[in-house]
């Protein structure tokens, strides 16, 4: 049986990215022929790694995992292939997060969710990886089975050698450390992070500081908005860093006492799960699939006013109970994420529709 993966663009250490390259370890252990194909392929990957869409040969004894997460040429392609079809859905971001900033992003949000709904008819069987992003599915018209199965994660990654010389750098100086990993992006809110930091940071522990992790673009309006709101508030412990390396990701993990999320929309969130894995106690604003990933631990808030997050933020990093029960709370979480449940979950989904 051959199953491959195709996408519209695989990236160099995005969730989506790292979750097809680990479904394709899995269905290379369960002995299955398989391959990744994409529009847009990272420079950054290793030669080989994925193939160009157009080099797939088209077979009706193939199946197709196809991961929707954004408007693609690939969207309107997939169509015409007589392949099975198996939707994995990500989530597409509602375009209203960057209508104020860029035109084209909200354009191809806006173009994703449109053509995600002509694709009602296509896929024998969908896969989302939150019970929000099923919702989602099915309040398009998806008529097909629905599964739900979280995003594969390898951890293994995770023990990889991190960067010993910058967790020297900003650890053990009484500092409070605080992060959030992801994009710059609209729909992340940074800015609330940002603005909560200010209070937590002016008004309760100065010896605190603010990683954000994650990459973005200088001449982005949203990014060129964060930046200047930084300046503005004179904030010189706040950092941004950009793309970094994966050792540089892996430090800052170490480094952190809190992690911070205050984003709007989220189909998943591996940084939450990230997190976990690291100890890190995590405050979070409860919005869409955040407080699913969560499952009952963390610290969710309802209300992101800037002074309940910096109380929140006081509270996990001075009660050290607080800390030791969320922790805890983390840990049995993260259990349900391990690679050999979701590894076993997903091979029972293929296998109960690979004849269908």
């Amino acid at each position: 049986m051959r199953i491959v993966q195709m996408l519209p663009t695989i990236s160099y250490g995005d969730a989506i990215g790292n979750d097809v390259f680990a479904i394709q370890d899995m269905l290379i252990d369960e002995g299955y022929e398989t391959c990744i194909y994409a529009e847009g392929i990272d420079e950054k990957l290793p030669k080989g790694a994925a193939k160009y869409y157009n080099e797939y040969e088209d077979s009706k004894d193939t199946i197709i995992i196809y991961h929707l997460s954004t408007g693609s040429v690939l969207n309107k392609t997939i169509k015409k292939y007589g392949a099975k079809i198996f939707i994995m859905y990500h989530n597409i971001t509602p375009p209203e997060f960057f209508r104020p900033y860029s035109f084209f992003l909200a354009k191809l949000c806006s173009e994703g969710i449109e053509q995600a709904k002509s694709l009602v008819d296509v896929p024998k069987m969908c896969i989302a990886d939150s019970a929000f992003n099923k919702q989602d599915l099915i309040s398009m018209g998806y008529k097909c089975p629905i599964e739900v199965a979280p995003i594969l994660i390898k951890f293994a990654d995770y023990e990889k050698k991190y960067n010993q010389q910058l967790v020297n750098k900003y650890s053990g100086d009484g500092y409070t450390n605080i992060l959030f990993t992801g994009r710059i992006a609209p729909n992340k809110k940074q800015e609330d992070i940002i603005q909560s930091f200010y209070y937590y940071h002016n008004y309760i522990n100065p010896k605190s500081r603010l990683f954000i992790v994650g990459s973005y673009n200088w001449q982005d309006t949203y990014c060129k908005k964060i930046k200047k709101y930084i300046e503005e508030l004179e904030m010189d412990e706040v950092y941004l860093t950009s793309h970094v390396p994966f050792e540089d990701i892996l430090a800052y993990y170490h480094l952190a006492d809190i992690f911070l999320c205050l984003s709007e929309h989220e189909g998943f969130c591996v940084p939450l799960v990230e997190a976990m894995y690291f100890n890190i106690p995590i405050i979070a604003y409860d919005s869409t699939a955040v407080g699913e990933t969560l499952g009952g631990s963390g610290f969710l808030l309802e209300d992101k006013d800037p002074k309940v997050v910096a109380e929140a933020i006081n509270i996990v990093a001075t009660n050290e109970e607080v800390r030791e029960t969320m922790i805890k709370k983390e840990k049995e979480r993260l259990k349900d994420f391990d690679n050999s449940v979701i590894k076993k979950q997903l091979s029972e989904i293929l296998k109960r529709y690979i004849n269908i």
